[in-house]
């Protein structure tokens, strides 16, 4: 069989659109994107930071939940900048690498953050199921050997897509209909065959978050089972509320994420705007929102903000 015929046209620039069909509301879109970006830089970084000076706060749950808000600062900044970009500058042109480079970062950043989030899970299970270990079997090693088995992990399972996607040849269109690129976006413009692609980028990264989510519920299952077998209502409601930050988190991450898959998948009828929306809102409102949740239900991480911005306030 004879070799395609492929243009000899290789494209290494790319145009990113922005919102199909709302070009003319932009500016307007931008500003509640900017505000969240904004919200979402400022949260992670105050969280980060009150983490780092804080001894009182060098604990595991506490250790994983800077970790977490790190990995949203790059997941956010990965992609909102370039976005912002279009919607005030037309700044739409992007080089085959830059293009690349962000939906590496972006996908890196998401399946390290759902490894997070089943680290987290297993310091809640530890905590409350072996309550008078818990120090002994999450110590700062323990922790920092998880955390690097997390990135690797993420790391492992993403940066073959670099290859998947290099390989391919661009000679039909360099128009990319979205804010941002990410991997099947810019591989359906390719002029060659995409199932590899196809397979990898539904199977492995897919298949990792869902082991991750599967064994989530697990631990919760084993969690729950302990806790209403407490003797006392009290300390029955004090476990349930150490986990309510974190429950909340979870769904926040996980319910967009797979409602947006879904809505891909299925909802062929979903104009492409609404899509690109719901794109470019998960990763924005996680980000936004995980440190207000542990800002609010955390009394420690309360207590310590207050306590830095104040002993900062005095220097003044």
């Amino acid at each position: 069989m004879s070799a395609p015929n492929y243009s000899t046209v290789n494209y290494d620039m790319f145009v990113l659109i922005g919102i199909p069909g709302l070009r003319e509301l932009h500016m307007w879109i931008s500003i509640p994107f900017c505000l969240m970006y904004l919200v979402a830089v400022a949260g992670n970084g105050i969280l980060i930071y009150v983490v780092a000076v804080e001894r009182s706060l060098h604990e595991p749950m506490y250790l994983f939940l800077s970790l977490l808000a790190f990995w949203d600062l790059i997941l956010s900044t990965s992609t909102v900048p370039k976005a912002l970009s279009i919607f005030w500058f037309d700044d739409m042109d992007i080089s085959f690498g830059g293009c690349v480079t962000q939906l590496f970062f972006m996908h890196f950043a998401f399946v390290v953050e759902s490894g997070i989030l089943l680290a987290m899970a297993f310091d809640r299970y530890v905590a409350i199921c072996y309550p008078l270990r818990y120090t002994t079997i999450l110590s700062h090693g323990v922790i920092g050997k998880i955390g690097g088995a997390v990135v690797f992990r993420g790391f492992a399972t993403v940066f073959p897509i670099v290859f998947l996607v290099k390989r391919l040849p661009f000679c039909r269109t360099n128009i990319i209909a979205h804010t941002f690129c990410e991997h099947m976006g810019l591989a359906k413009l390719a002029c060659a065959d995409i199932t590899i692609n196809i397979w990898y980028g539904i199977s492995v990264p897919l298949l990792s978050v869902m082991l991750d989510m599967v064994t989530i519920v697990v631990s919760y299952g084993l969690i729950l089972r302990a806790v209403f077998r407490l003797p006392s209502h009290d300390a029955r409601m004090k476990a349930l509320s150490t986990c309510g930050s974190h429950v909340c988190v979870i769904l926040m991450f996980y319910l967009p994420g797979i409602f947006t898959v879904i809505a891909q998948r299925f909802g062929r009828k979903i104009p492409k705007h609404v899509h690109i929306l719901l794109a470019n809102l998960y990763v924005l409102v996680p980000p936004m929102m995980n440190p207000v949740i542990y800002g609010v239900k955390t009394k420690q991480i309360r207590e310590r903000v207050a306590l830095v911005f104040s002993s900062k306030g005095k220097y003044c």
